[in-house]
Order: structure tokens, then sequence, then C-alpha cells
């Protein structure tokens, strides 16, 4: 497992809101969403598009593609066409610094 990464500013991210970000040379969406940060590979398992291009409704990010839904909170796949999940990280906030940390 990696160390965690500064990668923006709690004020960089509106809450709903989502940003990609770079972890250790990946791309990750940042997710804002209830006052808490989510993270997750910012690819669609079922074409690897750009999920952060997508739309955020509550805490699922639409696939802009195909329109597969995934958990931002764990990065399940939700729906078709999308079946294996994506990868979630570890997110944690500390003296309003976002650190996320890339899980294995």
């Amino acid at each position: 497992m990696s160390e965690f990464v500064s990668v923006a500013k709690e004020t960089d991210l509106a809450d709903p809101g989502k940003m990609v970000v770079e972890v250790d040379d990946e791309l990750v969406a940042l997710f804002h969403v209830d006052g808490k940060f989510y993270a997750l590979d910012d690819v669609c398992t079922h074409d690897g598009g750009p999920l952060a291009e997508g739309d955020l409704e509550g805490c699922e990010i639409i696939c802009p593609r195909h329109g597969a839904r995934f958990d931002i909170r764990d990065g399940s796949a939700l729906t078709m066409p999308a079946t294996s999940p994506t990868r979630s990280h570890e997110v944690k906030v500390e003296g309003g610094e976002i650190f996320v940390r890339l899980q294995d």
C-alpha cells in the first residue's frame, strides 16, 4: 500500500463536487458529498472511460459513455453495462488538506 499523498485543499472542492487528481502517477476521481470525501480510480470498468467526466447524483457517479453507475463510497458497480467494481482509495482530511492513499 502506498503512503498518503496531499491532493487538494478542502476548499478546492464544492459539496457536492468532483475533480480529478493525480496520486503516484495514477488518475483518481475525488468526490465531496454530504461533508465526506471519497476517491476512486477514474476508470469505468466497462470500457475504461473517465468516470469523473460523468454526472454525480448523490453517492453515484454515472459514466458519461454508456451510463454505468458506480457507488463513490466503495467503487461497486451498480448498473450495467459495468459488472466489476472500480478501485476505491482511502481518504483523510487533516488541517484543511485532503490526502489520498492508493489501495492495492
